[in-house]
């Protein structure tokens, strides 16, 4: 077969193949609409149903063998679900003087001055900054992504050193699907908004992250080394992020 033929084959099994994904609109019980997202999973056993962290689409994933129509009437028979759930999410952060900031486990109060330095700077529980009043929240957000990359490129050296490795490159993330990556090339993503939740919370992803660099699954191995190296509960550190994850993606204002 020459290589003509080939690519003619391979050109008529991707036509041939079933799309991958739709995407509709859903109505939800108070009147308003999310975007549906349904997706065809190769390993997809069941139907499983997710809302954004951010709350703007809902994303149902099937087997491969499923119509999409399974899909929209399984995101239906669960509106109420999803509607609960939206009414978790929290809604935009609203960051001036006397604002509560999430920073590692507990709240800041904003306390601006015009007087003060541009850059907040931490005094106690209080979160001191000046410059224009208007770009106090864009501040606050810079201190905070500043704050997380300090702590997790501690954290990932603390873990690195446990676990007899060199220390990788290390990016924030900003992804609202993940908390954390680390590439084929060893670099290691963390979530920034990570710096709101508590210590131990943070360092369960680093550390997650790291075990990573050496079992690149989730096989018993790579669930024993995390243990190994991580020194605190995981499973106390999973619950939190579970339970109160989402409120992580709130988003400034």
């Amino acid at each position: 077969m020459n290589r003509a033929q080939r690519g003619l084959e391979a050109f008529l099994r991707r036509k041939a193949a079933p799309p991958t994904e739709h995407v509709e609109m859903l109505a939800l019980p108070d009147g308003g609409e999310k975007v549906l997202r349904i997706r065809r999973h190769a390993g997809a056993r069941r139907l499983t149903l997710r809302l954004a962290p951010d709350g703007g689409e809902v994303r149902v994933t099937i087997p491969r063998w499923a119509p999409f129509s399974e899909g929209r009437d399984f995101a239906l028979s669960r509106r109420e679900w999803l509607a609960a759930q939206l009414a978790k999410i929290p809604q935009t952060l609203a960051i001036g003087t006397g604002s509560l900031v999430p920073y590692r486990g507990r709240d800041l109060v904003v306390a601006w001055e015009h007087r003060l330095p541009r850059r907040p700077a931490l005094v106690g529980e209080r979160l001191q900054l000046g410059g224009p009043e208007d770009g106090i929240a864009g501040r606050v957000r810079r201190w905070l992504e500043s704050e997380a990359l300090g702590l997790m490129q501690g954290d990932l050296a603390f873990y690195c050193a446990a676990a007899d490795l060199d220390t990788p490159l290390l990016r924030l993330s900003r992804a609202q699907r993940r908390w954390g990556s680390c590439s084929s090339q060893g670099t290691v993503r963390i979530n920034w908004r990570l710096v709101m939740a508590p210590d131990m919370v943070r360092r369960s992803v680093v550390a997650h992250e790291v075990a990573h660099l050496v079992h690149f699954d989730h096989s018993p191995r790579f669930h024993a080394f995390l243990g190994a190296i991580y020194d605190g509960d995981i499973a106390h550190a999973d619950a939190w992020l579970k339970r109160h994850g989402r409120s992580l993606h709130v988003p400034f204002g």
